[in-house]
């Protein structure tokens, strides 16, 4: 499947940015063999720590996001090579006076690829307008770790999400297959208290790996053990998925990055190697 750039309007409110970036595997190591932006979406260079995995940050827009602004990121794996991506901090979503911010990320990995996507969380404003869409496309053999952790709110300034529209979605294929297609919405301050909704949590994660077995979902299912905020894994054939909530951003954010470090060596073949971006 071939990426295709997105048109660019030209009567918009906010922010349009693009970002394209292909990966592929040269000798030993994997490169960054092709980069398209438009806007202001940008990577840092990209770092070695562990050899033939490249490491790369993505930088979102200056200050954050606001209505009317469309984030588009489009991220190809080729065949046997391996990324890691990551962001240097959480990115915001600022208040709306009505325009949404639209943020679409499509994810391509060939046969043998391996992709971790673990960017840091999502911080809501009370007020803001998102739409969060998020697509991986697998072979038969590709592996994926990727997570999405959501902020409604502010919890350490005890600012809760009373106002303001929450939109995102996962979908993922493999060999052209739909095996997930997933939805939150949270439209009114009640969603963030219903029982079937987030229960008066401000935080929700998920986390996806695949391929997976009974084995990796035993294996989450004691690390999950001793949470105190509700959590859960599903099998779906290979596909692992987690869900947590939380009430506080420390603590999920260990909990995560724990699940993500017990799950490499099985999942993407490789023992856990930590991003330097996330020690400062």
């Amino acid at each position: 499947m071939t990426m295709q750039p997105v048109a660019i309007a030209t009567m918009q409110t906010g922010w349009q940015a693009h970002l394209s970036l292909g990966f592929s595997r040269r000798g030993n190591q994997t490169v960054l063999a092709d980069r398209r932006q438009y806007g202001p979406l940008t990577v840092q260079r990209p770092f070695y720590p562990e050899g033939m995995p490249c490491h790369l940050y993505l930088l979102h827009p200056p200050g954050g996001v606001v209505g009317g602004d469309e984030l588009d990121v489009q991220i190809r794996v080729d065949q046997d090579a391996h990324a890691l991506l990551t962001t240097p901090g959480a990115t915001k979503f600022y208040r709306s006076a009505g325009p949404q911010s639209k943020v679409t990320q499509t994810f391509q990995l060939a046969a043998g690829a391996a992709l971790e996507w673990l960017p840091q969380d999502n911080i809501l404003f009370p007020g803001a307008n998102l739409q969060l869409q998020s697509t991986f496309h697998l072979e038969s053999d590709s592996r994926l770790i990727a997570w999405e952790c959501i902020s409604l709110g502010r919890p350490v300034n005890e600012e809760r999400f009373l106002e303001g529209q929450l939109r995102s979605r996962w979908r993922v294929y493999r060999n052209q297959r739909l095996c997930l297609n997933e939805s939150l919405r949270v439209l009114d301050a009640a969603d963030l208290d219903r029982r079937a909704g987030l229960a008066g949590y401000p935080l929700v994660a998920t986390l996806i790996a695949s391929p997976c077995s009974e084995t990796e979902r035993e294996l989450v299912r004691e690390l999950l053990q001793g949470y105190t905020a509700p959590a859960g894994v599903t099998l779906l054939n290979d596909l692992l998925i987690v869900r947590l909530l939380g009430a506080h951003n420390e603590p999920l954010q260990k909990l995560m990055q724990t699940i993500w470090q017990a799950l490499r060596p099985t999942v993407i073949g490789c023992p856990a190697c930590r991003p330097r971006i996330w020690n400062t």
